[in-house]
């Protein structure tokens, strides 16, 4: 379709002579059609981005020739003109998907504003899309693919609830992904051009949870320098996923069931109320039934969650999924690092399915990462995976190994590190969190001494001694 192309269809010989002289000159590829009839035929060869039309014309309508075109092209956006001003005509221009209404005689000025807008809505719509294909690649369900009968109901709950803003309670062990399947939903549905707000409600201290949900006025407390935006405001018409959802306390749940119940929220210091018609995602890794029983989580907002319920399995109930995943995660990591994708050996697949996968998926796509970046020769054995010793160790017979989640973690921090000479930036996109998020597991590691990191002095000085330093960003993708 040529962006700059527009038609206009018109009985009038004298309007479509001024259509074309006024927007040749502002740069428009100009066709014209006498009648709607006419501008049918003649579609193929044209192949418009915006069609102008006449209401009232011999043979059939302009207003039949809108409802034609919203079926036929709906990338189409249709621009109706009329010299008869009426309500019912304009209610009908508008309801059957038309772009805007125009009233003869035309004010030239007003006609290029509204082209403009058109081609820069034009714009937005295909970059949203591209958006939503984007993320829909990074975040889709491929992460948590395969043939196991629970995920296949797992993919079908997928597409019944992209039609609908249902909320949705997602349920299971750490690294499974959660939010991959939250992800999955909202750029599946008829919403994916609007944002999707992730929220760790683990990671956010309690004092600071609710002005982070629901934002702040300035001056209600100390620190509050300005008005903010919550996460409910920034998702909008979207969807905000809040994970780790058990782990909040019962004055915050309070809050939240309120938004769930009349859509509505107040920002803290406000006076007045703010609405949301983001859809809501939970996850938890907790056992709610038992924390509802205790009085660790409210009843009532555990059934308002919950009207849709997806429970994924650990990897380890599912080992036929895990050669799949597997090479899935072998081929989007290699186009990542822009190296030749490695063959995984027979003896890799039987290290893989053997491993107990304590960290589940997440931890799978790290063994895989830290394999392809040491693999040689083109292929990756099961030494290259190095689920069961440290770097650097030769195995040792009966040697005590820390196989915990946390040494597992150390090391690999560490391996990416090494494998990027220490530039933090390559290594937090290598690992696929924020550069906030890795300085955080440095210290958490105490990586610092290893030369791996800045040391604790030129961090506390501000300074960060890795290569290609920058900024650390906010949103937090592990």
């Amino acid at each position: 379709m040529n962006a700059k192309r527009v038609l206009v269809v018109d009985d009038d010989p004298a309007i479509r002579e001024t259509f074309e002289r006024n927007l040749s000159r502002w740069g428009y590829a100009v066709s014209s059609a006498a009648s709607a009839e006419s501008a049918l035929a003649s579609l193929q060869q044209i192949d418009p981005a915006v069609v102008i039309t006449d209401v009232r014309m011999a043979g059939m309508s302009g207003l039949d020739l809108l409802q034609l075109l919203r079926e036929r092209l709906p990338e189409v956006d249709v621009v109706v003109i009329t010299a008869f001003e009426d309500m019912r005509t304009a209610v009908s221009a508008m309801k059957a998907g038309a772009h805007e209404y125009l009233v003869k005689p035309l004010d030239l000025d007003h006609v290029e504003l509204v082209l403009q807008r058109c081609f820069a809505n034009r714009a937005l719509r295909r970059r949203a899309r591209q958006l939503a294909i984007e993320a829909g690649d990074s975040h889709g369900l491929e992460s948590v693919a395969g043939r196991d009968p629970r995920m296949i109901e797992i993919y079908k709950c997928v597409g019944q609830l992209a039609r609908t803003k249902t909320p949705v309670l997602i349920r299971g062990e750490t690294g499974t992904g959660k939010e991959l399947i939250a992800r999955a939903i909202h750029f599946n549905s008829a919403h994916a051009d609007q944002p999707f707000v992730a929220v760790n409600c683990a990671a956010i201290p309690e004092p600071l949870l609710e002005s982070e949900l629901f934002g702040h006025r300035k001056g209600a407390f100390t620190g509050a320098i300005a008005d903010r935006r919550g996460r409910f405001a920034i998702a909008s018409q979207g969807t905000i996923f809040l994970d780790e959802i058990g782990d909040t306390s019962g004055a915050f749940q309070a809050k939240l069931l309120r938004v769930l119940q009349d859509r509505e929220f107040t920002p803290v210091g406000a006076e007045g109320v703010e609405r949301t018609d983001a859809r809501v995602i939970a996850a938890t890794h907790r056992d709610l039934e038992t924390l509802t029983r205790s009085g660790g989580f409210r009843e009532d907002l555990y059934f308002r969650l919950r009207v849709v319920e997806i429970t994924v399995p650990p990897l380890r109930d599912r080992p036929g999924d895990i050669p799949i995943l597997a090479r899935h995660f072998v081929r989007r990591i290699s186009r990542m690092l822009g190296c030749p994708e490695p063959a995984l050996t027979a003896g890799a697949v039987g290290a893989l399915i053997t491993h107990l996968w304590p960290g589940n998926v997440r931890e799978l796509e790290n063994a895989i990462l830290r394999a392809v970046v040491l693999a040689r020769s083109g292929v990756v054995d099961a030494v290259d995976l190095m689920l069961d010793r440290p770097v650097g160790n030769a195995p040792q017979k009966d040697a005590p190994v820390d196989d915990s989640l946390a040494a597992h973690e150390r090391r690999h921090v560490a391996q990416v590190l090494a494998k990027t000479g220490g530039n933090k930036r390559k290594a937090a996109r290598l690992l696929r969190v924020s550069r906030a998020r890795l300085d955080r597991l440095i210290q958490r590691h105490k990586l610092e001494d290893t030369g791996l990191g800045p040391s604790p002095e030129r961090r506390r000085n501000g300074h960060d001694s890795s290569p290609g330093g920058g900024g650390a960003s906010t949103h937090e993708n592990a």
